[in-house]
């Protein structure tokens, strides 16, 4: 998903789309070549050209961000004093067909991506306090992915046309594609990753910083909203 806030005077301008990429609105586009031709597609984060607002996709993605969960735990002390779970417990996330490599969690989990089930280890700390007690009860974990959308086949906008619109002067907007297994503090540089997706992560120091984060994600409004520069 993109949303253009505001454009100033700018305006989209559209490429002859390379027939072998696949892509969604708000990942990074970049020129290259097909035979004799130039192309756009989606970018390596080297040289970006602006922002994709078409779609070229098998399955349409979305991000999680900061999903809470909660699992209650039977603890016993261990060694260092601390309370811990003295069995495996699952949790079911929000989404399943999770994106391997996109998730993280503020507490060591296993992940089935598929079916969207995290799994804390016997030995897992408890670190919630449920009932207020003095005791902690509960095991917390705050995570982020993203996943494919279920139901929901792909589709090729640049089918009639054969080109692809992207924005690439200054302008605002925000976007649900983007790497959730970041952190967005305000006002940081973003960059773009190696499979187009904006990030607070500079790959590599040959990737150019191309925006400005200007509203993070956050667990109400999952998307991140950012000055293209």
């Amino acid at each position: 998903m993109l949303r253009i806030i505001q454009t100033g005077n700018s305006i989209p301008f559209s490429f002859i789309v390379d027939p072998s990429s696949e892509f969604e609105p708000g990942q990074c586009a970049q020129l290259t070549t097909s035979g004799n031709q130039i192309v756009c597609g989606v970018s390596d984060g080297l040289i970006p050209i602006g922002i994709i607002d078409d779609f070229k996709t098998r399955a349409f993605t979305a991000s999680a961000w900061n999903e809470t969960r909660i699992v209650p735990a039977d603890g016993i002390l261990n060694s260092a004093n601390k309370y811990v779970s003295t069995a495996d417990i699952r949790a079911d996330l929000d989404n399943p067909n999770v994106i391997p490599g996109s998730f993280t969690s503020t507490v060591t989990v296993t992940l089935n991506t598929r079916n969207g089930v995290i799994t804390f280890p016997a030995g897992t700390e408890l670190n919630y306090d449920s009932t207020s007690s003095g005791t902690p009860d509960s095991i917390r974990t705050f995570v982020s992915y993203r996943y494919q959308i279920p139901n929901v086949i792909g589709d090729d906008s640049t089918a009639g046309s054969g080109r692809v619109t992207i924005w690439f002067q200054r302008f605002i907007a925000e976007t649900d594609i983007y790497e959730t297994n970041q952190t967005y503090p305000l006002n940081c540089n973003l960059f773009v990753s190696e499979v187009g997706l904006l990030t607070s992560r500079q790959p590599t120091d040959k990737h150019p910083a191309v925006a400005i984060c200007i509203a993070p994600p956050s667990p109400t409004f999952g998307t991140l909203q950012f000055l293209w520069l």
